[in-house]
């Protein structure tokens, strides 16, 4: 490393950045981090982060698919606001994927996963059903939390 004049990116201490504090119905936690479904579609599993830019914060909400591990959806945006987040990687999801089996889409429990306009639109499909994390436990949505800190990581 020293030779290319390579330096590690040392790990930044871990901030809770989701707003969970809200009036909105929480779901329960039906994935209890059972992390390897059986098959597509099965289990999706959503975030979103804060990304700072030389011009500001940017959000990344992005919703994977557990089965095969692929970004299936994302947003970027701006904002925090329920249609600039959630919905937007929603609809790119169902684009990519049909659901025709029963899926579990899984989230933290914050304001843009509890929503109302979020859980109408996914009572649009009765084979979904939402699960949130348990309160102020990252671990229950490890795959997700993982995904992003290797994204801050890997790219500068």
């Amino acid at each position: 490393m020293k030779e290319n004049n390579w330096i590690s990116k040392h790990k930044k201490k871990f901030k809770v950045t989701t707003d969970s504090n809200h009036k909105y119905p929480i779901c329960r936690n039906l994935l209890d981090r059972d992390f390897n479904p059986s098959r597509l579609n099965q289990v999706w599993v959503s975030d979103i982060t804060y990304i700072k830019t030389q011009k500001g914060w940017l959000y990344l909400t992005t919703i994977i698919d557990l089965y095969d591990r692929q970004v299936i959806g994302w947003s970027l945006s701006t904002g925090l606001h329920t249609n600039q987040t959630v919905i937007p990687a929603w609809r790119m999801a169902l684009s990519k994927r049909k659901i025709a089996q029963p899926l579990l889409f899984h989230s933290d429990r914050g304001i843009q996963y509890a929503s109302k306009e979020f859980r109408k639109l996914l009572k649009l499909n009765t084979l979904v059903t939402q699960s949130m994390i348990r309160k102020a436990n990252c671990w229950d949505n490890a795959v997700a939390e993982s995904f992003f800190k290797t994204l801050k990581i890997e790219v500068p």
